[in-house]
């Protein structure tokens, strides 16, 4: 039976990820060590072959893709985008300190909505909206190798709800540039809405979490245990 291998990557290094602050609708670049990273890891490691190429509408996606993948013409979807941090946008952990918002939105795993922002409900239904449209899509049309470039907490959250084996979000997390294979199989997936989780990207590197990204993470996973 034919099946179908999505590559989720998330995007190159952002002065946002170095600075560790909240960047999920700012339309921010990939930074100059950022580029630097994606050349050493596409001349050093192996990205998959693929037949389509999708992206986040925003720039850091869209400029991750061609540096990986340099004919590419993706795909975007909008649904991909990562969350919307409203009021708290490009402000860190440190500058929110004090903030009863803040601190109850940690304490709820993010299920509150930031102000002006998007809940963890309204997240998920989108980003899940955006991927089954996908798989149908893809499916329709028989390609059964694509790459989609994506966002840390859209990686993540795709693959803690969609993948087998299951697993926390916070064990899902993916360095700049890397990600994770999925294999769709059509019965398993028509009839449960689940995927196979194959291998981290790029193959033969696993690349280890590091800096303010890291740190973002382990704020909200210390804020649960409270």
């Amino acid at each position: 039976m034919k099946s179908y291998v999505i590559n989720f990557i998330r995007h190159g290094l952002t002065e946002a990820n170095v600075k560790g602050v909240y960047a999920g609708i700012s339309d921010i670049d990939v930074c100059e060590e950022g580029i630097r990273r994606l050349e050493l890891l596409k001349n050093s490691y192996e990205y998959p072959k693929v037949d389509v190429y999708i992206s986040s509408p925003l720039k850091r996606c869209r400029q991750t893709c061609k540096v990986i993948y340099p004919d590419a013409n993706p795909i975007i979807i909008d649904g991909l985008r990562e969350c919307d941090f409203g009021d708290w946008e490009l402000k860190s952990p440190d500058d929110l300190k004090g903030n009863k918002d803040y601190e109850a939105w940690l304490k709820s795993g993010q299920q509150l909505k930031p102000p002006n922002g998007e809940s963890g409900a309204e997240f998920r239904e989108r980003i899940c909206d955006a991927l089954e449209k996908l798989v149908e899509d893809l499916m329709r049309e028989g390609i059964t190798a694509s790459a989609v470039f994506a966002h840390g907490g859209v990686i993540m959250t795709l693959l803690a709800m969609y993948g087998l084996p299951k697993r926390n979000p916070f064990e899902l997390m993916v360095a700049n540039g890397c990600g994770y294979a999925v294999r769709i199989t059509p019965g398993l997936w028509m009839r449960d809405k689940v995927f196979e989780i194959c291998e981290k990207l790029p193959l033969g590197h696993d690349v280890e979490i590091e800096g303010k990204f890291k740190s973002l993470i382990d704020e909200q996973k210390d804020a649960l245990k409270d």
